[in-house]
């Protein structure tokens, strides 16, 4: 996944000019990979999502068991960190009993935090899910003027894209 600019420029300020539209952004990511696989200055070139829309996929029921299993297998996770971190300063063999119990103990927190987490909501949420952003339309534009080198290369490779 591409790290986000938080401030990114704004096309009020640069010379945008259009190469090729996709309607993945699978395909504009394999544009520009062919562009730069040609020697290409890539620095030059932006892929901008229009049309953006949140998508989100409902992947089971949420129970509270669910929600508790959930909450157990984090809680263990940070519990063996917290017992490996206390286990490095430990000498002998005690290490080992820190290290589990603090697996246990994190499991154990985590489990009741995650019951009582989803018993709080209600019922307003019995669902889990993913949420994603996506476009219907990638467009890949070119700045300071290498729009006409990014489309001739394009075309000679087949990766025009769509209008």
């Amino acid at each position: 996944m591409p790290e986000i600019e938080p401030n990114p420029p704004s096309p009020a300020h640069l010379a945008w000019n259009k190469v090729a539209g996709y309607d993945s952004y699978e395909e504009a990511q394999a544009a520009v990979d062919r562009l730069s696989d040609k020697g290409f200055p890539v620095e030059h070139l932006d892929i901008i999502g229009t049309d953006l829309r949140l998508v989100e996929h409902v992947t089971g029921r949420l129970t509270k068991g669910r929600a508790a299993a959930a909450g157990a297998a984090g809680g263990a996770w940070f519990g063996l960190l917290i017992g490996l971190l206390v286990g490095l300063f430990t000498p002998g063999p005690a290490w080992l009993g820190l290290v589990l119990g603090g697996l246990l103990f994190g499991a154990l927190w985590g489990a009741a935090l995650g019951w009582a987490g989803h018993a709080a909501t209600g019922g307003r949420r019995d669902f889990s899910s993913t949420r994603a952003l996506a476009a219907s339309r990638y467009d890949l534009v070119a700045r300071d003027g290498h729009a006409e080198q990014a489309r001739t290369i394009l075309h000679s490779e087949g990766l025009t894209g769509i209008a």
